[in-house]
This record gives C-alpha cells, sequence and structure tokens, in this order.
C-alpha cells in the first residue's frame, strides 16, 4: 500500500512538472522528446509551432493509439530550431540516435542491397547494402536480395571485370573462364572499363531484354543438341533476370530515375509503397507495413526522411503524395488556441533556450547546402504559392489547419537537405503515379487484413471442434474476461465476445470495478459476472454457450459460484491458465476443473489462444485508458466547489473551457451556479491564462 502510494505522489509530481513546462513553451520550430518514468525517450516529434503542438497531447481527448502515448509521458524536453527544415534533419537524426518505441522506425533490415562499380584502378563489380561517397557507381535499391546476387553472378559471366579482393600476382580461373581480363598480367586501358560500365548501366536500365533474348536463343540451342544442364543453366539465368528486372508497369516520355512514394492507413497500421523508376520505367517497388502512433502524415514523412538519411544514391526527383483521407485526419486534435497567426516575440527565457538549442543543433544537425538567406527566400516564394494554392484547393484548406503537416513546405525542407527535387505534383503523369502508389499501398493493407480474416474464417471449424472437446453440442457464443490493474490501482474488467470463432467487436464490455478494493482477481470476477449476468437476465440479452475466464481453479469457482448460487444459470465455465511466460498453456473445464489435453499446433488451441490475447489486450488498454485519464485531469478540477457533476454540466452548457473563460457572470445562473461560485471559477481560469503567457 505505501509502495502504491508513492507511485500516486510521483505520478502527481510529474504531471505538476509537466504543467510548469508546458507555460513556457516557445511559439518557434523546432523537436520535442518525450520521456517515460525511467527517463526513456518514448518518442520525438517536430513542430512548427512548439507551443502548440506539444500542449496538444495533454488538452482534449485522443484515439487509443494516442492516449496509449500519453500515458507512458512522465517528462518531455524540446530543442529549438531555426526553419523547419533544421527541424526535419534533427527529428530524423534523433530518431536514429534513440530509437523511440512510438516512432516509425526504418529497422536495419529495411536496407536493400546494390549493385555497385567500384572505384579502383581497376574496378569491380559487387553487391553491398552501404552507399558510400566514394565515386563508386551504384544501380538499385533491390529489395529482392537472392535475385541481386544471382544477377551479379551474371553479370561476371557476361562483363570481365576483375573478381579479387587483393591483385595476384599470376592469373586466376576466372582468366581461363573468360570472366577477367587479367589486370594482374595485363595492361588494360580505362576505355574499355567505361565501355564495361556502360554496357552495365544499359543492361540494368532496360537493355536485360536483348540479353534475354539472346540467352533464351542460346538455351533453345542447347535443348537441341540434348546438352540439357547448360540449357537448364540458361534457363536459371533468364529467371534471375525476370525476378530482378520487374515487368515494366509505368513507363514515361523522359528517362529520369525517380522513387515514388504513396501510403496508406488503416486500423493504426500505415503501408508505404516506393516505386522505383529508372531511365523513365519502374524496375522495382518495395511495399512497407507497421503500427505508427502519432499524425500519419508526419509519420509518413518521417519514414522518407530516415530512408535518404543516409543514402548518397538519389534519384533525380522524388514524388510525394498529399495525406491521403484528408477530411479524416482534420480530426486531429490540435490545441485549444490554435496556432497563433504571427511569431509572438519571444522572452528571455526563449531566447535563452534558443541560444541553448542553436549551439546543440551545430553538433547534431548537418550545414543545409543552401545559406539560410537563400532558405528564407525559398521559404517566402512557397508561402506565396501555397497561400494561391490555397483560393482553389479545398484539400488544402483542410490541411492548412493548426497542427497538420503542410505538404509544399515539407517538400521544400526535404529538397534543401538532400539536395533532389522532391514534388507533391497535383495534375498530370506524376500525379497519377503517386495515385498508383496508393492504391497498391491501399491493396497492401487490405490484403494484410484480409489474411487475417482468413484465419478467423479457419477458426470457424476450430470452435466446433473445441465444443466436442469440451462436450457442448453447439458452440456459438463465448464471453470472455480479464480483469487488469497495478497494485490494485484503478481495478477495470473487460469482456470480449466471439461468434463462431470470430470476434464480435460490437458487443465488447468494458467494467469499472466499483465494490473491490485492492487487488483481489478472484472477487473482482464476482462482481463483474454478477453485473453481467444480471443484465443478461434484465434485458434478455443473448445467452453465451461458453464463457471463459482468465485463470485456473479459483477463477473458474468464482465464476460459477455466482452463475449457479445467485443467478440460478448453468453455463459452462473454463478457464485458461499462463505458462512462466504469460503465454496459454492449457484449458481448464469441469467441476472440479480438470485439465484438457490439446494439441498445442491444433487450430483448437490456436482458437484458444486468440481468445486470451484479445480479452487481455482490450482490458488493458481500458486499463491504460483509466489511468490516462486520471493523469491529465481537467483545468476546472483544481477549483474548490467544482466536482465531477459540476464540471460535466460547465462543459456541457458551455461547450470548452475556453467559452467558460470568456462568459459573464450572468451566463453562469442558468445552470443554478451562483454569483460568488461563477466569479472564483473566472478568476481561477484567468490566473491560470496569466501563468501561460496569456496565449492558448
Amino acid at each position: 500500500m505505501e509502495d502504491f502510494a508513492r507511485r500516486l505522489q510521483e505520478q502527481e509530481k510529474a504531471m505538476e512538472k509537466i504543467r510548469n513546462k508546458l507555460a513556457l513553451l516557445p511559439d518557434q520550430s523546432g523537436c520535442y522528446l518525450m520521456k517515460n518514468g525511467e527517463g526513456t525517450i518514448i518518442y520525438v516529434g517536430k513542430a512548427k509551432v512548439l507551443k502548440n503542438r506539444v500542449r496538444s497531447y495533454f488538452t482534449g481527448s485522443h484515439d487509443g493509439k494516442t492516449q496509449r502515448l500519453v500515458s507512458e509521458i512522465r517528462d518531455f524536453e524540446y530543442i529549438v530550431t531555426s526553419s523547419n527544415m533544421e527541424a526535419l534533419i534533427l527529428e530524423c537524426n534523433l530518431i536514429k540516435t534513440h530509437q523511440p518505441r512510438y516512432n516509425v522506425l526504418l529497422k536495419d533490415d529495411k536496407t536493400y542491397p546494390y549493385l555497385k562499380i567500384t572505384h579502383e584502378p581497376h574496378p569491380r563489380l559487387i553487391v553491398t547494402r552501404k552507399v558510400l561517397k566514394d565515386k563508386a557507381k551504384y544501380f538499385g535499391p533491390y529489395p529482392n536480395a537472392y535475385a541481386a546476387h544471382e544477377t551479379k553472378k551474371l553479370l561476371d559471366r557476361m562483363y570481365p571485370l576483375r573478381k579479387c579482393d587483393v591483385m595476384p600476382k599470376d592469373v586466376c580461373l576466372y582468366y581461363h573462364m573468360g570472366q577477367c581480363m587479367a589486370p594482374c598480367v595485363k595492361d588494360i586501358p580505362q576505355q574499355a572499363y567505361e565501355d564495361i560500365t556502360n554496357d552495365i548501366r544499359g543492361f540494368l536500365s532496360g537493355g536485360h531484354e536483348e540479353v534475354k533474348k539472346e540467352l533464351q536463343r542460346k538455351m533453345q540451342e542447347a535443348a537441341e543438341e540434348l546438352y540439357f544442364e547448360r540449357a537448364k543453366e540458361l534457363r536459371d539465368q533468364i529467371m534471375h533476370i525476370d525476378a530482378i528486372m520487374e515487368k515494366q508497369k509505368i513507363t514515361t516520355a523522359d528517362t529520369r530515375d525517380r522513387d515514388v512514394f504513396g501510403y496508406w492507413t488503416d486500423k493504426g497500421w500505415m503501408c508505404v509503397q516506393i516505386f522505383y523508376m529508372r531511365q523513365g520505367k519502374m524496375v522495382q517497388r518495395n511495399t512497407s507495413a507497421f503500427p505508427y502512433y502519432g499524425e500519419a502524415y508526419s509519420d509518413f514523412l518521417s519514414f522518407v526522411a530516415q530512408y535518404y538519411s543516409d543514402n548518397p544514391a538519389l534519384p533525380q526527383e522524388i514524388l510525394l503524395p498529399y495525406p491521403v483521407e484528408a477530411s479524416e485526419q482534420a480530426g486531429g486534435e490540435p490545441s485549444e488556441g490554435g496556432e497563433a497567426a504571427g511569431t509572438a516575440e519571444a522572452s528571455s527565457e526563449q531566447q535563452a533556450a534558443a541560444s541553448v538549442s542553436a549551439a546543440a543543433l551545430q553538433s547534431m544537425v548537418p550545414v543545409p547546402k543552401e545559406p539560410l538567406a537563400a532558405e528564407a527566400a525559398l521559404e517566402a516564394e512557397a508561402t506565396e504559392s501555397e497561400e494561391d494554392a490555397l483560393q482553389d484547393n479545398p484539400l488544402q484548406q483542410q490541411i492548412a489547419r493548426p497542427g497538420a503537416v503542410e505538404p509544399s513546405g515539407a517538400a521544400l525542407a526535404l529538397q534543401q537537405w538532400i539536395g533532389v527535387k522532391v514534388y507533391v505534383p497535383q495534375r498530370g503523369t506524376k500525379r497519377q503515379m503517386v495515385g498508383m502508389a496508393v492504391d497498391n499501398a491501399k491493396v497492401a493493407l487490405n490484403e494484410k487484413f484480409r489474411l487475417i480474416e482468413r484465419d478467423e474464417e479457419r477458426t470457424t471449424i476450430a470452435a466446433a471442434n473445441l465444443g466436442e472437446v469440451i462436450g457442448i453440442e453447439k458452440l456459438h457464443r463465448i464471453e470472455a474476461f480479464d480483469n487488469s490493474n497495478i497494485q490494485g490501482a484503478n481495478p477495470v474488467s473487460a469482456m470480449v465476445v466471439f461468434t463462431d470463432g470470430k470476434p464480435d467487436k460490437k458487443e465488447y464490455r468494458k467494467y469499472k470495478v466499483r465494490s473491490v478494493q485492492g487487488s483481489d482477481d478472484y472477487e473482482t470476477m464476482r462482481e463483474v459476472i454478477r453485473r453481467r449476468y444480471e443484465r443478461v437476465l434484465k434485458e434478455n440479452l443473448a445467452m453465451p454457450d461458453l464463457i471463459v475466464v482468465d485463470g485456473g481453479r479459483g477463477q473458474i469457482s468464482a465464476a460459477s459460484d455466482i452463475l449457479q448460487n445467485e443467478l440460478g444459470l448453468f453455463i459452462p465455465v473454463c478457464g485458461l491458465v499462463k505458462d512462466a511466460k504469460h503465454k496459454t498453456a492449457q484449458l481448464m473445464v469441469g467441476d472440479p476443473p480438470e485439465p484438457v489435453s490439446l494439441p498445442r499446433d491444433s487450430q483448437e488451441f490456436y482458437l484458444l489462444q486468440r481468445i486470451q490475447d484479445e480479452v487481455h489486450r482490450f482490458a488493458i488498454s481500458f486499463h491504460r485508458e483509466q489511468r490516462g485519464k486520471s493523469m491529465v485531469t481537467s483545468k476546472l478540477d483544481a477549483i474548490p466547489g467544482i466536482g465531477e457533476k459540476r464540471r460535466k454540466l460547465l462543459l456541457k452548457h458551455f461547450g470548452s473551457v475556453k467559452k467558460i473563460k470568456e462568459a459573464s457572470i450572468e451566463d453562469f445562473r442558468p445552470i443554478s451556479i451562483g454569483d460568488k461560485l461563477a466569479r472564483q471559477i473566472l478568476k481561477a481560469l484567468n490566473d491560470e491564462m496569466q501563468t501561460d503567457g496569456g496565449n492558448e
């Protein structure tokens, strides 16, 4: 109990510190670093106006993903930058340095191989995942690593570049095989290497079709002469060419190299599709899917920035999409006051922070390719063009809301950083290419969820088989319960429903535990079972065929006692027991409960695992939500005389805290709040506004 009280005290102390720091946030661009109770950085973000963006995390309501992040925040830091471009670069560097768990991370296994012709007197053709500024020629990237290595072998047979890492004294076997010109003993003219390099470039840029036709001709000849091993070898070479030089889906009139990006979001996941276009043709594509926790377009841009941060092998152009589903994204939670129209004069504390941050940036941020004066001119041009575009583009008007990322400004920042033209096309062929990338991202993400649905279809049969194992003639509806608390704090319980083996989310229910003090799992189970099935009887709701509880004999006995002895219901109850690793270990059924043997690789066991994981996830998310609400309290809660009922009444009547501040004493009378209490409310809120610097 003392430990629980200490944790609550530390939590309140942390929130008081956060509230004080929020009042000092500057009206400048920069990056912010969110930390948990252990001081670990769990999220890094960038903002055009730090004050508005960081405050938005601690005001208003959020979706489940953001609420999960906010519930773990115990402190934050920020670094002021002089431009949006510096904020973009700094964010990318901080993400790579700290690897925050809630940021979109470009994992190491997402670095793809390149074919490289080394910059040496006698060059070599190699496969590498590291792209360096060493004057070598790079081709790629190629997501299919195996095909890249096989194509390298093919090119080695076709073009006799040096194979040895260290120059030998005598000719090697490669010379006798016709795969090396033997620079170790012969003088090779530089023009010969340049011709080979041009041939390889032509092959990888679309000239492979001619090579493939020649290989097919030789394969036919070998087959006709009954040299089947040689024919098989040639066939394999053709297959490797097809694998790495994917069938062209897009062609353009020009021959520029460009990367085309598209993304789609659904169910808390983001899918990014990249088309690699070389010499005007799409030669490769790549798909990455991952969960995201921030604002969708901002996290997408973080992915793009990380992708190019250590990659000097750049295309000539990069095409980015507008924010997809802009109308839905516009429903985010900016700060109450919105973004200021102009930049207020910085206080002395803010100026000091900016000078310290500028010094930090010198060691953390690469020097921009253009001087800041030129950057300011570019930003001015971009601002004018954006204002013109806003007149005719409703989508841009939605994007330009407070807290949102402006696509044109983001493209400009990325362009200044990496030195490559970055476009957000609005019409024409380039817009169609971006649209195709977006469509492919949507298809890929939908396919991911359809695969999950197919698994659900297989569980329909598993549910029927599970009923036979337990002794239930027809197992149609399963209701499962799980409890969640931390040392008795914010005790909650949750119920999920599976119908014919599939989750029925509209039937899910959450319970705040009312009568149990501390972490008594048995009494919590009794209360929740009683409340659930009293309501089922009273409202004549659908009865389950099986009740599943998270636990063993004790939880089963507690649930069965309430059902049979208090409510007169005889519904089978089973328990799911976990092992030391908190994974589903066995099923217990009967009176008294006994373990039921189920093969671990059976569909029935997989169904039980899924039920237990789902109810645990649902209970934990509800518990985190309750903890988060206890952290982020309303400004009205601190006013004497305002309890929960009056707080709800005030917010319902006025609509927001901001409108309460602007109200007169007479406006409080219709909701039965006297003049004395009304003065106290206005005084408390206005005093807080002055503490915050007069802006919200």
